[in-house]
């Protein structure tokens, strides 16, 4: 099910914005038609049904920040939002059963609070989507109407101590016992103890879903997932005495044994370890299949022969989790670089001499690093979108392509948000360490995405090794056999082919050393090409994403030429309209041209040692880029709106607004003092009137800036502060 109404969450009526855009301001400002513009590009056609429920959830009351919240305070609150997103859902089994749904609530809700993102995609993808994935035949399924309800929450124990992205060799034991007809779970020593699952007892009751590993008669079969009670409410508690932090009331259920992990750097998720001895689960806990299962007479059968494959297909969630890690991770870097932009235009810095202050925006040393964030989180964002689609319309001949692509997409992702994250937040200089302006806490929430649903590592070894022994030439396009020195840096079928090019390059070094290395040791032989093997994977993520920056552009009329764009006026053209997707085509273009020529410098001297350059473009591309950094600056507040981030949500981060200031007021500081000589003269004529409000605007109208006119270029440039572009 993909894009139901039953997925999408009832929002109590706090606010409207009906047409998806930052603010509903920008329906009466000129950039308004090239905002919602970019929006679709971003989010694609069907925002309203897709994104804006989410967006409208991450506007509302319950997901305000709570500044000074303790860390256990800051686990209840999220485990009360998961109740209050379950209670929005006309029908949770649909956002279960919907991809699209999941990553979109992990997009709009995770960089709000990452905690609860955390227990969200551990509750309804790893726990619940196992369920659902592994329900018993016509007539046998299981009752899940307390977990739908959230009367227990479900958590998913796979990775041990000892075991982490080889889950293969999880030792957690289930012996089938044929006496009780059911199973025996049992930790065997200190390294098969459960990691890292939220089993602690925030939030109420739980249940989880068990990796072990399945013995029949003695055999071993492999690794399969057991649904398995773990705490209970103890006498006469009721669950709704829960909230509030009274998670005493909560208790390990006999022979299961639960015990907190350090405290994680920043987010304060209930991390344990949880053991078992002799716990035991009836027949119908074992999450059964075609990959493996158990007769009525005890005897095992399966259609899979590989235990490994078994494996697989027993934790396929890990794939829909993939998607949800790389939305956490567009969706975190997306804030933090409107955060970045927007401050940036508020903090004024003074100018050059006998000129008045500046925005730091206004200086390419600052602007620069954030114009380059922009084209790749655009890609970061289009590539998501790609992979979600891959995923969602896989049929079983493409299935394997894409898991593969969600696999690269969300290494590729949570990689470079890390970077766009680190860059924002250093260009905010100490404002950004703070927590009350949520930097801090988006990064360490990313390094979790990094390791979440298989190590990032770990997942582009498999995607590198995949590729490897594919035919050779899997759908890469040529060069048409033109010289290199006949071509233009700026022309897109060039810049593709040297994308090509660059993940050929190394697929051909990679299988070259694998070939070269001696035989008999395939660890030595695949040390030999790994390397190599693993540049390939990330060159094949930057080609998909450039791919994607094309496939949306499809959609802005980018095949246009108007007459504005050839400097004749706009006699051709259809007015605003005409206009708006001009504009955002030709903005699109220049932040795709711009993420991949800095992708090409980052790898010229491959291509020029191959031929696929020119000498000349090599001296070009430093100005290329710069032209593009150039024509992009001034349009790096429209490009940040683009986002559509709820008001309500950048009003909570002080820095996102031209009044960062008041957030440090000191309503005692002696400038408030009647008759104190920094009280500017008019605002203290009005207080001493009596009319506060007047006061107000005499000390606003002082302070010469805008905040409206700060997000826009147009008025930058009329102060002089970014001397670049057209805007």
């Amino acid at each position: 099910m993909t894009n139901s109404d039953a997925v999408n969450p009832v929002i109590p009526p706090d606010r409207t914005d009906p047409a998806g855009l930052a603010d509903p301001a920008d329906l009466a400002d000129p950039a308004g038609p090239t905002v919602e513009r970019l929006t679709g590009v971003l989010f694609g056609t069907d925002f309203g049904r897709e994104h804006e429920p989410w967006r409208r959830l991450a506007a509302s009351e319950p997901f305000r920040r709570r500044p000074g919240a303790t860390a256990e305070r800051r686990l209840s609150l999220a485990y009360d939002r998961l109740r209050t997103v379950n209670d929005s859902l006309a029908d949770p089994a649909a956002l279960v059963a919907d991809p699209r749904a999941l990553a979109a609530l992990h997009e709009w809700l995770s960089p709000v609070d990452p905690v609860f993102a955390t227990v969200a995609g551990i509750h309804y993808n790893l726990f619940l989507g196992s369920l659902a994935d592994h329900q018993p035949g016509p007539g046998g399924g299981r009752d899940l109407s307390d977990f739908l309800a959230l009367r227990r929450v479900g958590t998913f124990l796979c990775t041990e101590v000892a075991h982490g992205n080889d889950a293969v060799g999880v030792e957690t034991t289930a012996t089938y016992d044929r006496e009780r007809d059911g199973f025996v779970l049992r930790t065997p020593h200190a390294g098969a103890q459960k990691f890292m699952p939220n089993t602690g007892p925030a939030g109420g009751p739980k249940s989880g879903v068990v990796a072990a590993r399945l013995l029949v008669d003695g055999v071993d079969h492999g690794v399969f997932l057991f649904l398995t009670p773990l705490t209970e409410l103890t006498e006469l508690t009721e669950l709704t005495e829960l909230t509030g932090g009274a998670s005493a009331s909560v208790r390990p259920l006999p022979g299961v044994r639960v015990r907190a992990l350090p405290a994680r750097l920043g987010a304060p998720v209930d991390h344990c370890l949880t053991s078992f001895d002799d716990v035991f689960v009836g027949r119908d806990a074992l999450l059964a299949g075609p990959h493996g299962g158990l007769g009525a007479d005890g005897a095992f059968h399966s259609e899979s022969p590989n235990r490994r494959r078994r494996l697989l297909l027993s934790i396929a969630r890990v794939t829909p989790g993939k998607l949800s890690m790389s939305a956490c991770a567009v969706g975190s870097a997306r804030l933090t670089l409107a955060l970045a932009v927007r401050y940036g235009g508020h903090r004024l810095i003074s100018g050059a001499r006998g000129a008045g202050p500046v925005p730091v925006l206004a200086h390419r040393s600052h602007h620069g690093p954030l114009v380059e964030g922009l084209a790749m989180v655009f890609a970061m964002t289009l590539l998501h979108r790609t992979a979600v689609d891959a995923w969602v319309t896989r049929t079983a001949a493409t299935e394997a392509a894409a898991e593969r692509l969600v696999a690269v997409a969300k290494g590729w992702i949570t990689w470079r948000a890390r970077e766009v994250i680190v860059e924002c937040r250093e260009r905010c200089g100490a404002q950004g360490l703070l927590e009350n302006n949520g930097m801090a806490e988006l990064l360490i929430g990313v390094e979790g995405a990094i390791t979440a649903e298989g190590d990032n590592l770990a997942i582009h070894v498999k995607a590198a090794a995949e590729m490897l022994f594919a035919p050779e030439g899997d759908g890469v396009p040529a060069d048409g056999g033109v010289p290199a020195e006949a071509r233009e840096l700026a022309d897109p079928d060039f810049q593709d082919d040297l994308l090509a090019a660059v993940e050929d390059l190394w697929l051909d070094r990679a299988r070259r050393r694998m070939a070269d290395a001696p035989l008999g040791d395939a660890l030595v032989r695949w040390n030999a090409a790994s390397g190599a093997a693993l540049r390939a994977v990330e060159a094949h993520a930057y080609r998909r994403a450039a791919e994607a920056y094309g496939t949306a552009l499809e959609g802005t009329g980018a095949e246009k030429e108007t007459a504005a764009e050839e400097g004749t006026g706009a006699e051709e053209g259809t007015g605003a309209e005409e206009t708006a997707e001009a504009r955002a085509a030709g903005l699109v273009r220049s932040l795709r041209g711009l993420f991949v020529l800095r992708w090409v410098a980052r790898n010229s001297g491959d291509l020029l040692a191959a031929g696929r350059l020119a000498a000349r473009h090599v001296a070009e591309l430093p100005e290329a880029v710069e032209a593009l950094v150039e024509r992009l600056a001034p349009d790096a507040p429209v490009l940040v709106r683009a986002f559509a981030l709820p008001e309500e949500l950048l009003a909570d981060l002080p820095i996102a607004g031209a009044g960062y200031v008041e957030a440090y007021d000191d309503p005692e500081g002696p400038w408030h003092a009647e008759g104190h000589p920094d009280v500017p003269r008019a605002a203290q004529d009005a207080q001493d009137s009596g009319d506060a409000q007047d006061a107000q605007d005499a000390q606003d109208s002082g302070d010469a800036q805008d905040p409206r006119a700060l997000q826009d270029p147009r008025d930058l440039r009329r102060r002089g502060a970014v001397p670049c572009g057209t805007g």
